[in-house]
């Protein structure tokens, strides 16, 4: 009895239902639908990241990271499928970037953060954060150049610029394919650090989930995760109007950080934990996935279901975000080290950010 009446995050795990009732029984305002579901994703992130240190045991630092910003990107994948297929490219395009700036702004900036509140000094894998650090670049890169293309290609370049974006993001899918298989076969040591070892062998005298056990808890709290966010989507713009907030403010803040809520606790357990490289994997690593697979992928996606071609044509202000994140990115993580500091650093800049967003006009 005690330790049912324990105060847990898993109390919340209410609102899954009260969300789905209020959703398709009582049609609750916007507003009030918005919020339950956002409270709702929250339980089913902890779920997420639990699953995902314990298959992070089992599978290896590279792995494990790798399977947690899969299924955490994978509700932002079913999200933007969906409103690609309303033909609400700009939505998508502002989700995509709200991903790639929060996961290695805001995400690895509370994990440098948390973790350095406790531990002096944090180490990880230098050459491997750099490798993810230079696909960042790229993926700057791969972005920048169609929005280059769009407001510097002079005129009549519209019907080329489908094509150049999907021939694009073919190489973005391409490239990205190569980096599984350079971090987690020919090169997978530099994404596992001495941590992980030392989780292992605490692994053995604590009761560690199985594989199947571990995969079923991920698929379940993603399916989850995308159903309440499939609400949330459905109510934010009602909601964001109420609360006095624009459409991209929304799209590149608000969604992402609601989206992203499973990198967002698990990379901060596991920088607790002192398991930097993992870490890393999930924050950095996701924005990677998203940049270099789910952006290229909901572009072919869009030749299938929607009602034109999607292209890679993102604002300047997306892409200055985008960049910017980059190398800031790239110089904090070089050095193999972390510290409070350097997390708050990046969080400043996300904060910057956010403002920028936040006023700019509807």
């Amino acid at each position: 009895m005690a330790s049912f009446l324990k105060p847990s995050l898993n109390w919340l795990l209410i609102f899954v239902p009260v969300t789905i009732f209020g959703e398709y029984a009582f049609h609750l305002s916007p507003t009030l639908l918005f919020l339950f579901s956002c409270v709702s994703i929250v339980p089913l992130a902890g779920w997420l990241g639990r699953a995902t240190e314990h298959l992070a045991n089992t599978t290896g630092e590279g792995i494990g990271g790798l399977l947690n910003a899969t299924f955490g990107n994978a509700a932002e994948l079913i999200i933007a499928l969906m409103a690609i297929q309303a033909g609400l490219y700009d939505v998508v395009k502002a989700s995509i970037t709200g991903s790639i700036i929060g996961n290695i702004l805001l995400v690895l900036g509370a994990a440098f953060l948390a973790g350095g509140l406790k531990f002096r000094t944090q180490s990880f894998n230098a050459t491997g954060a750099r490798s993810l650090s230079t696909m960042l670049t790229l993926a700057s890169i791969g972005l920048i150049c169609p929005a280059v293309f769009h407001y510097f290609g002079g005129k009549n370049i519209a019907n080329r610029e489908a094509d150049l974006s999907l021939e694009i993001a073919v190489v973005l899918v391409m490239t990205y394919g190569l980096s599984l298989l350079f971090s987690l076969k020919t090169h997978k040591q530099l994404f596992t650090g001495e941590a992980a070892e030392a989780a292992k062998v605490e692994n053995e005298h604590h009761h560690s989930w199985s594989l199947g056990r571990s995969v079923s808890v991920l698929t379940v709290a993603t399916l989850c995760i995308a159903w309440m966010s499939e609400i949330l989507v459905g109510s934010i713009a009602h909601a964001a109007e109420a609360m006095g907030m624009t459409s991209i403010f929304v799209g590149v803040i608000v969604v992402a950080i609601i989206g992203n809520a499973a990198e967002h606790s698990t990379a901060i357990l596991v920088a607790l934990k002192n398991r930097m490289d993992l870490s890393l994997g999930i924050a950095i690593g996701s924005s990677v996935q998203v940049a270099l697979f789910v952006a290229p992928m909901l572009v072919i996606a869009s030749y299938f279901f929607g009602p034109a071609p999607m292209d890679l044509v993102f604002t300047p202000i997306e892409i200055l975000a985008i960049a910017l994140s980059a190398l800031i990115t790239e110089q904090i993580a070089s050095d193999g080290e972390s510290n409070w500091l350097e997390g708050v650093q990046l969080i400043s800049v996300y904060i910057i950010f956010a403002l920028v967003f936040y006023f700019l006009p509807a």
